[in-house]
């Protein structure tokens, strides 16, 4: 069976927009308001038939105990970004993105080598420019004051990350040629190697 991808999900600035358009309702959790809509939660439900849905938001946990069933989702894996301890071979972020990237190093941790998207409306644009030839990493910025639309939705079932060839193409070239495709060059030094017959 193929891995699924994970999907990162921001809250604020995401689901939670700065201009809501119309069909967001507001609910006061934890002394905040929060606006919300039904159709994001319809989008989450389609989007988790391709998808491994993971909160990635500073909410954290509470993300579970307010905000998922106010979307009438199930509770979510959680990414912890409060208590994460810097490890020795994070990746490297220049200064100026240290607090846009913040997220970057435990996101990675978590994905474990798994394909992945992450929406989120702090994303550096040096991460993005890095990731986008990466057919197992898909970061999408999210314009925080309209939050995730159905542009994104469709970006990210249009062609989810998948996990990477260079583990096979590794593979390949640790197997040795057979000998019929081997032919032996003679070079001008005199030393022969061996090389695929085209």
């Amino acid at each position: 069976m193929a891995t699924r991808p994970l999907l990162f999900l921001d809250i604020d600035g995401v689901l939670n927009p700065v201009l809501p358009a119309a069909g967001f309702t507001a609910h006061e959790v934890l002394d905040f308001t929060v606006l919300l809509s039904d159709q994001h939660a319809d989008w989450l439900r389609q989007l988790s038939q391709t998808y491994d849905l993971i909160w990635a938001t500073t909410w954290e946990h509470d993300a579970n105990r307010h905000i998922a069933p106010l979307l009438g989702m199930d509770a979510l894996p959680v990414v912890e970004f409060t208590h994460y301890r810097p490890q020795p071979d994070d990746p490297k972020l220049p200064t100026i993105d240290l607090f846009a990237g913040r997220k970057w190093a435990p996101l990675l941790r978590f994905a474990a080598g798994r394909p992945f998207a992450w929406v989120d409306d702090v994303i550096p644009e040096r991460l993005v420019r890095r990731c986008r030839w990466r057919r197992d990493r898909l970061l999408l910025p999210i314009d925080p004051a309209y939050g995730l639309t159905r542009a994104h939705v469709e970006r990210l079932l249009a062609r989810p990350p998948a996990p990477r060839r260079l583990a096979a193409t590794r593979a390949w070239k640790r197997q040795p040629l057979s000998p019929r495709r081997l032919s032996l060059r003679r070079r001008g030094s005199g030393k022969a190697s061996y090389a695929p017959r085209r």
